[in-house]
């Protein structure tokens, strides 16, 4: 017996805001998207894998989400590691940078971290 993955979630304040900075700092583009009466959710996706990022705006949420001490985070792996930390580094959006270990984070609107990674 196998999984696989599916998703990952981020709950976010202000969907549009959040979904124009995966568009623009990582190329994700909506796939799909449940509405409901309290909530919308929004999938992400590269269109290249099967892999989404599920963005889930409350409508009634008001205040932003408590994401502890920063311990997690969601990885992506990009063709041209350096061009896309240049452009990270323009917008103001990287957070923290691990030479050493070749690897950086950029941070979304609502505080989630963001590892970029360079080829395999």
């Amino acid at each position: 017996m196998k999984a696989h993955f599916c998703h990952f979630n981020f709950n976010v304040l202000d969907l549009e805001r959040s979904m124009a900075f995966y568009e623009e700092a990582l190329d994700l583009r909506e796939v799909r998207r449940i509405t409901d009466e309290s909530f919308v959710i929004v999938y992400l996706g590269d269109g290249k894998t099967d892999f989404t990022l599920e963005l889930t705006w409350i409508k009634e949420r008001t205040q932003p989400y408590d994401l502890g001490e920063q311990e997690f985070h969601l990885a992506f792996e990009t063709d041209d590691f350096e061009a896309m930390r240049a452009f990270h580094r323009e917008r103001g959006w990287v957070c923290y940078e691990n030479e050493k270990m070749g690897i950086y984070f950029i941070k979304d609107p609502d505080g989630y971290w963001l590892e970029v990674l360079p080829p395999r």
